[in-house]
């Protein structure tokens, strides 16, 4: 296991930390153990998208995070664990939760059991809650960070909250940029959507959010799942408002205002698409992974053109469909 040479420095004032970007080798990932040791930031890639690290046992590192963020600090983090084994040590796993940890680990799934009491999670990072939320991610950088350290590290989305999810080092540095100390290039995140949450604290399983494994692949273990109650917070991406671009979102849009941007899927365009400012789709063949994969970076890339609306036109809802439209209904809700 490769080892960081020399000391690591890590300001108390996250408004003036040293942000660095290393590209996500075994000496960088080596560092940003370090980092995490000390109680800095770290961001890092994941299969999903971008996620900003820190001690999840270490109040003052989770602070720091939610500051850098601008994070509410009712709203819980995901504690990201190198394997099962470290979950079970955080949680208390129903028959099922193991069935689909089983199946789906390492993977874009998140799993909310209740807490075991264990300060390796501290309560500031569960938002108070008897709950806690795991996941293992399967990126080759972030597994390799987990393995390095002997704690979980939370990890939400690596950007200013509210914003759109990063897919990119530089969109993380584009939101972070003197509030966090490390980000670890590992190049553009495969899936694109962040991942699916089964709470399994309760009576029976609940759906909190759609992601990157499809409701329809985790029924087949858990029956159908609950939904959850509406304006609940209880793990992330559940608030009303969230992953929004500067530019107003106008969905299932069957036309182009003058001025807007369009956001198309398909092989076909809206009418009066010849008025946008900029297009880009999703997907021409159609694809939902596709359209997953790039649905953030886009949402950027529109955004950066300077239009004030995105006109999206209409997604399926089926599969990864069900996600990408939940993503798009919050980054529209208003402000």
């Amino acid at each position: 296991m490769a080892k960081a040479a020399g000391p690591v420095n890590v300001s108390s004032d996250w408004t003036d930390r040293q942000m660095r970007i290393l590209r996500a080798d075994a000496a960088a990932i080596a560092r940003a153990a370090d980092v995490l040791r000390a109680g800095g930031l770290v961001a890092f890639p994941t299969e999903t998208v971008y996620g900003l690290g820190a001690r999840a046992g270490d109040p003052r590192a989770v602070a720091a995070l939610y500051a850098a963020k601008g994070r509410p600090s009712f709203n819980p983090l995901i504690a990201h664990v190198s394997d099962l084994a470290a979950a079970e040590r955080l949680g208390a796993f129903t028959e099922d939760a193991l069935t689909l940890a089983k199946k789906f680990w390492p993977g874009p799934l998140t799993i909310v059991v209740k807490t075991r009491g264990s300060a390796a999670v501290c309560e500031l990072a569960r938002a108070g809650l008897d709950t806690v939320a795991i996941r293992v991610p399967s990126h080759p950088a972030a597994r390799e960070l987990l393995a390095n350290v002997d704690f979980p590290v939370v990890a939400p989305s690596a950007n200013r909250s509210g914003h759109v999810s990063p897919t990119t080092a530089q969109h993380v540095a584009d939101d972070l940029a003197g509030r966090i100390d490390l980000i670890l290039d590992g190049g553009a995140s495969e899936g694109g959507i962040e991942s699916t949450i089964i709470d399994f604290s309760g009576d029976k399983p609940r759906l909190l959010r759609s992601g990157g494994i499809a409701r329809g692949e985790i029924e087949t273990i858990t029956g159908p799942l609950a939904s959850a109650s509406k304006n609940e917070v209880s793990a992330p991406g559940m608030m009303a408002s969230h992953y929004a671009p500067r530019a107003r979102l106008r969905l299932d849009a069957r036309e182009v205002h003058p001025g807007e941007a369009l956001l198309a899927f398909g092989n076909g365009l809206p009418t009066s698409a010849e008025k946008a400012r900029k297009i880009l789709n999703l997907s021409e063949r159609g694809d939902l992974t596709e359209a997953a994969s790039r649905l953030y970076a886009y949402l950027r890339e529109l955004d950066a053109s300077g239009a004030e609306a995105i006109a999206v036109v209409p997604i399926p809802g089926e599969g990864l469909g069900e996600a990408i439209r939940d993503r798009l209904a919050r980054a529209a809700a208003p402000k």
